[in-house]
């Protein structure tokens, strides 16, 4: 940390010391940037009304437009394809996040798909690839592997091939990734719990509870990171770790006794009683419903299924929705000013269902330009069509209500 006593323009923190020509070129820059942050705001602003209590877009929709580009970015390998999916989900969340804690996670995600892509390359490198290869890029010593473990090998040559397809392989699970934290950063979870049936009430609240552990948890190391650097403490390193560690630790176990006093006092676990034969068709529905979207779901998400996965898919959803309707009438929970789904919602969630729909109907027509090949070593080239429709998950950063804004001095 500096202690010359220079802030750098419209940051507040220590900034580098210089002339005065140095510190206004620096302070001009910054108050330029500054300026057109501002004038981006301001157009995604002019398409879309602030975000309010009564206003607001429903979460479910921002999950339904996430799982969208997820389920297109399962249908291809595209290295191109896939890095416009990221660069589109990660503009919605530039310009329709908010400052709340939870909405901070999305470069926790982004980092875990950085890692997942290198494990991937590792695993290539140290243990082999299925892919054959003539380019060999260097050759690591092989470790003798008994008659039994025939196949599997550790060291040996690394090709070119072999280290592209891996490659292709990890981005697709990071950019699957980097939906979902998309959808983390822009779906509000106590909202999202609002608007769930009476009958997954109490599973969903487990499963909010278990999806913002995550974020809070990001956020408290973040604050006591940035304390530990302003009193000029390591906050690296093994020492570091412990002592930020033991307060994040501290800190859920301390939210974890408030959220069970919060969740008695409020009566959680209450039911009414119904028949007998009510509860079990419910299960049986509920149960049935939620195998076969799961079912159809991997459909979809596998090119094998495609034509079993959309009527597998939409009978499950048929007979969840019974079940979950049965299933409402044991709940004795009252809703106050519940989430309408507007005209909005249906925007923003059926751009991610068009992009997953002629991605789909793209991989049956152009399979080569979706996935390209590794043998012969040639560069990838972005399709058109598949192209234009993944730029149609854009449409919520200007028909999503925009965030607050921000009023700087």
């Amino acid at each position: 940390m500096r202690h010359d006593g220079e802030t750098t323009a419209g940051s507040g923190y220590p900034g580098p010391s210089g002339t005065p020509r140095e510190r206004g070129l620096a302070g001009a820059l910054g108050s330029a940037a500054a300026g057109r942050r501002g004038r981006a705001d301001r157009r995604a602003r002019a398409f879309a009304p602030e975000a309010g209590r009564s206003d607001a877009l429903h979460s479910g929709a921002w999950w339904v437009w996430a799982l969208g580009l997820g389920t297109a970015a399962s249908r291809t390998t595209n290295p191109l394809l896939l890095g416009l999916l990221v660069g589109v989900a990660g503009y919605v969340v530039a310009v329709r996040r908010t400052d709340a804690p939870w909405a901070r996670s999305y470069g926790a995600f982004v980092k875990l798909g950085l890692a997942v892509i290198a494990i991937r390359l590792g695993f290539a490198v140290f243990l082999g690839s299925p892919i054959p290869g003539t380019h060999v890029l260097f050759t690591l010593p092989e470790v003798p592997l008994p008659e039994w473990a025939k196949g599997v090998r550790i060291g040996g040559r690394v090709s070119a091939e072999s280290l592209l397809f891996a490659l292709y392989d990890g981005l697709k699970l990071a950019t699957l990734l980097i939906c979902v934290g998309a959808a983390n950063a822009l779906a509000n979870p106590v909202r999202l719990l609002k608007s769930l049936p009476g009958a997954l009430y109490e599973a969903g609240v487990a499963v909010v509870v278990a999806m913002t552990f995550a974020p809070q948890l990001i956020a408290d190391v973040q604050r006591l990171r940035k304390a530990r650097r302003l009193r000029g403490r390591p906050d690296s390193g093994v020492r570091g770790l412990v002592q930020v560690g033991l307060p994040v630790l501290e800190g859920a176990l301390e939210r974890s006794v408030a959220l069970a006093a919060a969740m008695d006092a409020r009566g959680y676990g209450r039911t009414a009683q119904v028949p007998a034969a009510v509860r079990r068709t419910t299960a049986v529905l509920t149960l049935g419903g939620l195998l076969g979207v799961c079912a159809g779901t991997y459909g979809l998400l596998a090119a094998e299924g495609a034509g079993f996965g959309l009527p597998v898919l939409l009978g499950g959803l048929a007979a969840a929705l019974g079940g979950l309707w049965l299933g409402g009438r044991r709940s004795v929970r009252s809703r106050y000013r519940p989430d309408r789904w507007g005209a909005r919602a249906w925007l923003v969630s059926g751009s991610g269902v068009a992009v997953a729909g002629l991605m789909i109907w793209a991989a049956s027509y152009d399979p080569v330009g979706l996935h390209p090949g590794v043998i012969p070593l040639t560069a990838p080239e972005l399709p058109l069509w598949p192209a234009l429709s993944v730029l149609l998950g854009l449409l919520p950063a200007w028909v999503a209500p925009a965030p607050p804004s921000q009023e700087t001095p």
